[in-house]
Order: structure tokens, then sequence, then C-alpha cells
């Protein structure tokens, strides 16, 4: 039987014949990926190079909306120590996310009183994924889900030297207490 193995770097994929699959994250740093703010042209990513990170794509009409408030939580209890979470809006599933710029920024602010950096709105999945997304999705979950994003509010904890630590399902919590376990190991 003949398998085909898929090593995953930015858009290009290499693939090797009659080899068990795989699929392998890039070494780059995410934190070379190019990725605009919401509402600047600011590389939100460079800006966060050598913090902890935690990358979570976003929407502002989802049932998990209300994690919105954990997430800020989070952004503020541990950035003293050199930590962000960064928001990714999408409006990939269930059209979650269909505000401009404007809106969505102002809904963040007055709903959830959010302060950490939202970026541009982009494609998670798909022929349109962003970069930031090829390198995340390769990185496999507690569950082992690996590949596309299944929903709103993937989360991916991203380390000081901008390698992925571990994803977690949109289901897990900024309470979880796994989550921020490894968020704690991540800064120490």
């Amino acid at each position: 039987m003949s398998f085909l193995a898929h090593v995953v770097c930015s858009r290009n994929t290499t693939s090797l014949a009659n080899q068990r699959p795989i699929r392998k994250a890039c070494a780059m740093s995410i934190y070379n990926v190019k990725i605009k703010g919401l509402m600047s042209a600011t590389d939100v990513l460079a800006a966060r190079s050598g913090g902890v990170t935690l990358v979570v794509n976003v929407a502002s009409k989802c049932g998990l909306t209300p994690q919105y408030t954990g997430l800020e939580a989070l952004h503020k209890e541990f950035a003293k120590d050199g930590f962000s979470v960064v928001g990714v809006p999408c409006n990939q599933f269930g059209g979650q996310e269909p505000g401009s710029a404007e809106e969505i920024t102002t809904f963040c602010s007055t709903s959830y009183g959010v302060t950490f950096p939202l970026t541009e709105k982009i494609e998670v999945n798909g022929t349109g994924r962003h970069a930031l997304y090829d390198s995340l999705t390769a990185v496999a979950d507690a569950e082992g889900h690996s590949g596309d994003i299944r929903w709103n509010f993937e989360k991916f904890l991203v380390g000081k030297d901008g390698k992925v630590i571990a994803r977690f399902s949109p289901m897990v919590t900024p309470e979880d207490a796994t989550l921020r376990a490894a968020i704690r190991t991540a800064l120490n």
C-alpha cells in the first residue's frame, strides 16, 4: 500500500511516496508570519516576538463568543509576565463574524472590554487559508486532531521561540486548568 506524507511549511507542500502519513509544522517562528492589525497595518505577531501568545480564531455572533471574557481575563492576568492573547477574526463558520473592522472593534471593546490585539479578518481553512494557519493547523490537540480548524475559538499556545506548544479545541474555555497550566509553564 502506498502512503502519502505531507510536510507543511507556509503554503508549500512536499509529498513523499511510500511513507506513513505525517504532518509536520514549520521550523519557522510564527512571529515571522506577517498579519496586520484589525484597525492598522502594524504587524501584530512581530510585536509579540519573544513573548508567549495564545492565538484564537474569534467571532462575534457565535455561541462561544462569551469566551471573550475569559480571554481578556487571561490577557490581563499574565500580560506582566510577557503573555498576550491575539484574536483572529474569521467569518468561515456559519457567517458568525460578518462585521467590518470597525464593527468588530466596537463590539469587542463595548461588549467584552477586549484590550488584547485583534488581527485583520482572515480565512483559517481552505484554499484562502492565511499562512499563519498553515503553520498552526499542522499541530494536533490533546484529542489528536490536526488539520483544519473545527470552529470558532480554537486556541494555539505559542512559545517565546515562536513554536506552537499546544492546540486546544474550541470547547476548552480560557478558565480551563490545563490551558492555564500550559501558559504558566511556557512563561517560566
